[in-house]
């Protein structure tokens, strides 16, 4: 079955990453794995120091979803579909300036050698 990445880069509004944090972790990640084809989510901040590119940064937070289909549409529908509804309900804290993309494998996994 292909197996997709879908990347989303966002930022909380001001004074409000408390909020976000919490609604991120504890509700939306939950409501993505309910889509069918979302088999993983995973949100990461971005690393203080030790960066290659020099601040600032347009984004703080990087969500991670795997998802595995045989119909990439469907899954994108199903999304569309529950954004914002009873069945994902998006926090006021999410600044409205994001960025969602999905990649497809185009490799397998590599892990280095120990």
């Amino acid at each position: 079955m292909p197996r997709y990445q879908y990347v989303v880069l966002t930022n909380p509004v001001d004074g409000r990453e408390g909020e976000f944090h919490r609604w991120y972790t504890e509700t939306h990640l939950h409501d993505a794995l309910r889509v069918p084809g979302f088999s993983s989510a995973q949100l990461f901040k971005i690393a203080d120091g030790a960066q290659r590119a020099e601040p600032p940064y347009p984004w703080t937070y990087c969500a991670l979803y795997d998802l595995e289909t045989d119909d990439l549409q469907s899954v994108v529908d199903a999304l569309a579909a529950r954004y914002n509804t009873a069945d994902m309900v998006i926090s006021t804290a999410l600044h409205p300036q994001r960025l969602g993309l999905i990649f497809e494998a185009v490799t397998g996994r590599l892990e280095a050698a120990v």
